[in-house]
């Protein structure tokens, strides 16, 4: 059996505008430009013939693929795809005391302590474990076609793992809201065929 993967992350909330930590304590809502941005990529994609649509459980996982809810497409939400934990720092802004936290874990990451996570959050060896389970569960499924929306930092070492590259190297992928890697999986070998495609976002980019 070949998988035709979908993965997207999800529409733009009030935190990524004013430059917030969200993680997994903040369940938020997508913003008006969110909904434009969900609302463009399945005007783009509404044709695929996804057989599963995946989401974590995060309320901007569910409102950013809510308009395939009208195709009556089956829908499964797993908590093994939310953001990371980025513990006492959630639903602070992005300054100085964030901002140290966050290189300081970059670093720790970077010579290989994967174990490292900032005061109370999550990390990399935690969020890949349950990244790992939610990619065997994805592999064994019958369906073929696969929508699956989730969050920035999960995007990114879902990548690292696909790929089987280190867990450092997360920072090597980038991410925006709805935008799109796609990839097929077969016999247990992944290809990559879209990397970050926001191409269904240029009439939105242009106003």
């Amino acid at each position: 059996m070949m998988k035709d993967i979908y993965l997207i992350r999800h529409g733009e909330t009030d935190y990524n505008r004013q430059g917030r930590v969200q993680g997994q304590g903040i369940d938020s809502s997508i913003n008006a430009l969110g909904q434009q941005q969900a609302q463009a990529f399945y005007e783009t994609y509404l044709d695929v013939p996804f057989e599963l649509v995946v989401t974590s459980g995060l309320r901007r996982t569910h409102q950013t693929v809510e308009p395939f809810r009208k195709l009556s497409i089956p829908f499964y939400e797993t908590r093994d795809i939310n953001e990371i934990s980025w513990g006492r720092f959630e639903g602070m802004a992005y300054g100085d005391e964030v901002s140290s936290a966050y290189q300081q874990m970059i670093h720790e990451w970077g010579i290989g302590n994967y174990d490292f996570a900032i005061e109370g959050g999550e990390s990399a060896n935690a969020l890949a474990s349950r990244i790992d389970r939610f990619l065997n569960w994805l592999t064994r499924r019958p369906e073929e076609t696969i929508l699956i929306c989730s969050h920035g930092r999960t995007l990114r070492c879902m990548l690292t793992l696909i790929h089987q590259r280190p867990l450092h190297e997360m920072e090597a992928y980038h991410h925006h809201n709805t935008g799109l890697y796609r990839f097929t999986w077969q016999n247990g070998v992944y290809q990559t065929l879209l990397e970050n495609d926001i191409s269904h976002l240029e009439p939105i980019l242009k106003t």
